[in-house]
């Protein structure tokens, strides 16, 4: 850097309107090392090649971590970003082969980048240890490994890195020919489990169930080792996920340079103060200012057309202010093809790159060098990952910046205002549901094809295996003998289980110009919402028309054209409930909790102007719908509620419209997951009443909905407090956000102008009922003419009764662990 963090953000204060955007500035002060000794030390072969890296003491939780798998504990490490958990596994392992060189060990990533960040760190060892390369034997094994590769890692190494998903697909199926291996396992390493939460977690959580029933099998008790960044719940998540009991180590010795935490906020741009400045604007003129002053940054973004927008526009600037800089950026999501990754991962580390725009793909430890500010743009819904993508800038003792900017929708307007709720808080709990019917019922058909299925094996995946075995018999999956079930089918069932999307294909994106050559893949879950006939695909900067999507090929056709604009799906979607399991009466209202399908279709598309983010167009489209079997939370309304907002001349339904746009979004603070895990509707066929449904975006559903269901009164004062706090006057989507026609997951702040909003007052008059504050008077009439009628939103008593017995009955129908023979189950929205 030619000019230090401090002098950046002094800069940006010292401008006038840059200053009024600055919403908050966080000084998080140095920290000091704080280091052990380790007794016994570690062998003389480690301790030379730790010095050989500029490496003389251990701090504190390195040593301490030690010292618990030396006791045979089960541990997970709970420190910062950037604090050394590396060494807090491959020091115990590296002592380990000294010791016993025929032990062995799986490290287990996340990605496939990290895997391979993580195997050059660990052949440093060997680099200025003789002794230690002459026993170690380690390399990748995953989807890019060659086939003779796999086979000398699989015969000849002793610490294999990999992925749970090669481990799912590549190794327990074929744990026969891992025999030596599994017998002589000692470790398994299981990092960054913070990011194994959610579908994702849940799915991680059967293989690591699946590869210690291996394990058993051929008589190994391997030690679990898991690192994770800073959680409320270390402890009970690697439980969770490993079934095992373990051990925290969590404080932290090392050191920390001092970082300057900005809350940046756009400003308004219209009298009403109902809109504000683009954060993608905001945004890019940061990256520009900072890379004019060489400062190395990367800019978060929450989506992919996020990702490629910020890169084009930042692009476009630095051309025409620093054009030596236009090619010192590049974009990195997920989509690209591994080699594409590769590069951009290298050129950031080696400094080629000044700049980066990524998706949360750059979130995780990959080593790309010490960054020196890190620009997150819309709060990234868990407070967790927000330290995690800030702590990307800062390594070592350097100083460094993070800016959080802010959209304008109600969760970041709240930390706008409430900055203490971020810096005060400890981040929240990760969730994770082994036990989802589905999700169980999908891994004990990969178990039983890989070991016969016992009784006994509820030890390792819970109370319903059992059940699930004799519903997987009924279908011809499994056959019993003798007490056993035995697998009874010519399918390779994890072949049909993809952990990172409940859709099990991906849709290949081909450039029809250039001989159909490969330039993408997408989940065919999100195929029809980004490759859709006529929509613009953004890929490096660059924009594709899409010529024709396959669904049956299970490819999309582009081709590059150069246009002024992109183009936004627009989907339309729909809930039908079943039979409630759970219900309770709350505050007059009827809070219930059971199963839903949703149903919901990509209808047609946008088209909005680079830079202006005007409207120039719309196109239709005929795609067919996609189902979900899920678990919904719902809040019926009572009469007494409805006829005070109808008193008052609103429309109960666009109050309601408001709170539900609001719970979405309050919902992932009290359940850790990410905003699109999760669905909201509001719908009057299921009830009668117009009703809240939040639903989870999973087959048979994870536990987001039903923590709604039992924390309601937390959620509901969460929702007042965003919407009574808001400056605007009628409501803006800061508070009570866009309509249900426009759903918010697919709703981006910067690009959906042109929308009604919700009533804000009449949000305003049911909260305040319904939580028994003193009564809501609005202050001005509502926007639309006249006062609302029964009709408009209320249906009479008699229609009312019949939809509900219609519902109730439709609620009584067959649910099971796993879809009937020849149904395929599906999620998004």
């Amino acid at each position: 850097m030619t000019s230090t963090v401090t002098d950046f953000g002094e800069y940006l204060r010292s401008l006038t309107d840059d200053a009024a955007r600055i919403a908050h500035v966080e000084r998080l002060p140095a920290r000091e090392a704080q280091f052990a000794e380790l007794s016994p030390p570690l062998p003389p072969e480690v301790r030379q090649a730790l010095a050989d890296q500029g490496i003389d003491r251990l701090y504190i939780h390195q040593v301490a971590a030690i010292e618990r798998l030396r006791a045979g504990d089960n541990i997970v490490v709970v420190t910062s970003t950037a604090s050394g958990k590396t060494l807090c596994y491959n020091l115990p392992v590296l002592e380990r082969l000294l010791d016993d060189p025929e032990a062995k060990a799986f490290y287990l990533f996340p990605t496939k980048a990290l895997a391979q960040d993580q195997l050059r760190g660990l052949r440093r060892f060997g680099e200025s240890a003789p002794r230690i390369k002459d026993v170690l034997a380690c390399g990748t094994y995953d989807g890019d490994t060659p086939a003779t590769t796999r086979r000398r890692l699989r015969n000849d190494a002793n610490i294999i890195l990999t992925n749970p998903d090669m481990l799912h697909q590549g190794v327990l199926p074929y744990h026969s020919r891992w025999a030596r291996f599994f017998s002589d396992l000692r470790y398994v390493v299981v990092d960054e489990i913070h990011s194994y939460r959610g579908i994702f977690g849940s799915h991680v959580a059967n293989v690591l169930r699946r590869l210690r029933r291996i394990c058993d099998h051929y008589g190994a008790r391997p030690q679990f080792i898991c690192c994770s960044a800073t959680i409320a719940n270390p402890v009970e998540l690697a439980e969770r996920l490993i079934g095992l009991p373990v051990v925290a180590v969590d404080r932290d010795g090392s050191p920390r340079g001092p970082k300057t935490f900005l809350l940046w906020n756009p400003p308004h741009i219209d009298l009403a103060r109902m809109e504000r400045r683009s954060s993608h604007e905001e945004a890019k003129e940061l990256l520009v200012a900072l890379m004019r002053k060489h400062v190395q940054t990367i800019a978060f973004t929450k989506t992919r057309v996020a990702a490629e927008l910020l890169f084009r526009y930042t692009q476009e600037s630095l051309e025409r202010r620093s054009p030596k800089l236009a090619h010192a950026l590049r974009p990195y999501r997920a989509g690209y093809l591994p080699e594409e990754r590769r590069e951009i991962e290298r050129q950031l580390f080696s400094g080629e790159l000044m700049g980066v725009t990524s998706t949360n793909a750059l979130e995780l430890g990959i080593d790309v060098g010490s960054l020196d500010a890190s620009i997150i743009v819309g709060y990234p819904g868990t407070i967790a990952s927000t330290w995690q993508q800030a702590g990307r800038a800062g390594r070592g003792a350097e100083e460094a910046l993070a800016v959080l900017v802010a959209y304008n929708d109600p969760i970041d307007q709240y930390l706008m205002r409430h900055p203490q709720y971020f810096f005060g808080r400890s981040p929240e709990n990760a969730v994770v549901d082994p036990e989802n019917a589905y999700v169980l019922a999908s891994h004990l058909r990969c178990a039983a094809f890989e070991l016969p299925l016992k009784v006994d094996d509820e030890r390792y995946f819970g109370e319903l295996t059992s059940s699930i075995a004799h519903i997987l018999q009924d279908v011809g999956h499994v056959q019993r003998i003798d007490g056993d079930w035995y697998w009874a089918s010519t399918d390779y069932p994890a072949a049909q289980v993809n952990l990172r999307t409940s859709s099990d294909d991906t849709f290949t994106i081909m450039d029809a110009s250039d001989k159909n050559r490969v330039i993408g893949v997408v989940d065919a879950i999100s195929a029809p919402e980004l490759v859709y006939p006529g929509g613009i695909y953004l890929h490096q900067g660059d924009t594709y028309f899409v010529r024709d999507l396959d669904l049956e090929a299970r490819a999309a056709y582009v081709e590059p054209q150069v246009v002024d604009y992109y183009t936004q799906a627009i989907l339309d979607a729909h809930i039908r409930a079943g039979e409630a399991e759970q219900q309770r009466d709350w505050r007059g209202w009827r809070i219930c909790h059971g199963p839903a399908t949703v149903t919901w279709a990509t209808t047609a598309f946008k088209k909005i102007k680079f830079y202006s983010l005007d409207s120039i167009g719309y196109g239709k489209l005929d795609l067919p719908p996609q189902h979900l079997d899920t678990v919904s939370t719902w809040l019926i309304p009572d009469a007494a509620t409805i006829a005070e907002v109808r008193g008052h001349g609103r429309k109960f339904v666009e109050g309601l419209v408001g709170i539900r746009n609001v719970l979405v979004h309050v919902l992932p603070l009290f359940a850790m997951c990410d905003r699109t895990d999760l669905g909201g509707l509001v719908d009057s066929s299921n009830t009668g009443t117009p009703t809240i449904f939040l639903y989870d975006r999973y087959p048979g559903g994870l536990g987001f909905a039903e923590k709604g269901f039992a924390m309601v009164e937390e959620m509901m004062r969460a929702c007042l407090a965003l919407i009574r706090e808001c400056e605007c006057e009628q409501g803006c989507p800061s508070c009570v956000g866009l309509p249900v026609t426009q759903p918010p997951q697919h709703w981006d702040p910067d690009t959906s102008g042109g929308y009604p909003m919700p009533d804000k007052e009449a949000a305003l008059v049911i909260l305040h009922r319904l939580l028994g504050e003193e009564p809501y008077v609005p202050q001005r009439p509502q926007s639309s003419a006249g006062p609302s009628r029964a009709s408009d939103d209320v249906p009479d008593e008699a229609v009312t009764r019949k939809i509900a017995e219609r519902a109730r009955k439709a609620g009584k129908r067959r649910r099971i662990g796993i879809p009937p023979p020849g149904e395929k189950a599906s999620s998004g929205e």
